[in-house]
């Protein structure tokens, strides 16, 4: 097939394989149980405090948040707090995540990963690397995390950061087009 030249040069082809992780950041299938009345995921084993998905994090709180339908929360990141997401299968939530980490050897690098959207998932975010959702759904999203430090909204001993939503530029939140 020959096409024009306008053509040729806006011609791509759409890569889908994975992108490449940054440091750090761990990525769990869990196993869902469905039968005909409904599913049970399991998010959590814990033994003394520890995820047994997730070695070397110890659970020290855990929370829920709501995001509004076409919302975008971001950016935060924290200095010493590691989180572990889990977003509903019924949900569908774009997580985006920057290394910010100066010297780390995946400095700079971003992924954006859809949590929900019928599968079930824990991903690990360290320290340092910012992270934020857009919910992609008509209805509230939520999440769902686990934490290894307790919160505080003391601005003396608060571990939570802000960089602005459009940090990365505003068209990391938007849908892949093609």
């Amino acid at each position: 097939m020959d096409l024009t030249p306008d053509a040729k040069r806006a011609f791509t082809v759409q890569s889908y394989a994975p992108q490449p992780r940054i440091e750090g950041v761990e990525i769990v299938d869990l196993q869902r149980h469905v039968d005909d009345g409904g599913s049970m995921t399991e998010l959590a084993r814990l033994t003394a405090g520890g995820l047994a998905a997730v070695p070397g994090f110890s659970v020290h709180q855990m929370n829920y948040s709501e995001v509004a339908p076409g919302a975008i929360k971001a950016f935060h990141l924290h200095a010493r707090q590691t989180d572990v997401w889990f977003v509903p299968p019924s949900d569908r939530i774009l997580c985006v995540l920057i290394d910010a980490r100066a010297g780390s050897r995946t400095e700079g690098r971003r992924n954006r990963i859809v949590l929900g959207d019928g599968t079930s998932r824990l991903i690990r975010i360290p320290p340092g690397v910012a992270h934020g959702g857009r919910n992609l759904a008509a209805t509230t999203g939520r999440i769902i995390y686990f934490t290894d430090l307790h919160f505080t909204p003391d601005p003396a001993t608060c571990d939570e950061g802000r960089l602005p939503w459009d940090f990365a530029g505003a068209a990391i939140w938007d849908l892949t087009r093609g």
